[in-house]
């Protein structure tokens, strides 16, 4: 047991020397000097991320039945939560009113949407959707999904009550059809 113990450290003391060497010849200065530290990070390790560059401002969104405008699809209305204006194009949240009845003639053109982000929520009612590997799934009042970027899919369904809450990055993108 005690060779191996002797073997272990052995090699745990020839890494660090090599990891000192490397140090060295990659021009970090003496063995034992740490790097420079960089401006702008307390530690000077780490980048700043795109999110935290930009500027988000409060914004507070209450409930009107007259914020319902129409959007991307004749079917649906949308009221727009304001978040895209505070997140600077980062990412946009509305709430979607499917209008009644549903026609599945109209409403189950496959597409996909070119976002890095999207997830929605059932507020009210009920939606069924075939997706892109996961087959046909009916989604109900508190159901929640994520949809991965540019997973191609198809609205089958809708009760004549059903409201998501949809949240995309970025805010802006494109729908692209493929029937």
């Amino acid at each position: 047991m005690a060779r191996v113990t002797q073997r272990a450290k052995h090699a745990r003391k020839g890494q660090r020397a090599a990891r000192k060497l490397d140090a060295v010849s990659r021009g970090r200065g003496s063995v034992g000097k740490k790097p420079p530290r960089r401006s702008g990070s307390p530690t000077g390790t780490r980048a700043k991320s795109k999110s935290r560059a930009r500027q988000h401002t409060f914004i507070a969104s209450h409930h009107r039945a007259d914020a319902f405008e129409q959007g991307l699809r004749r079917y649906a209305h949308y009221r727009d939560l304001g978040i895209a204006g505070a997140t600077g194009g980062l990412v946009r949240a509305h709430v979607i009113k499917m209008i009644p009845p549903c026609d599945p003639a109209e409403v189950s053109k496959r597409h996909f949407h070119d976002v890095e982000f999207q997830m929605v929520y059932v507020l009210k009612g009920w939606i069924k959707g075939e997706y892109e590997g996961a087959g046909v799934v009916t989604m109900r009042e508190g159901s929640c999904w994520l949809q991965p970027p540019k997973i191609e899919h198809s609205v089958l369904d809708y009760s004549d009550d059903c409201e998501l809450l949809e949240i995309i990055m970025p805010a802006d993108f494109a729908t692209v059809e493929l029937e």
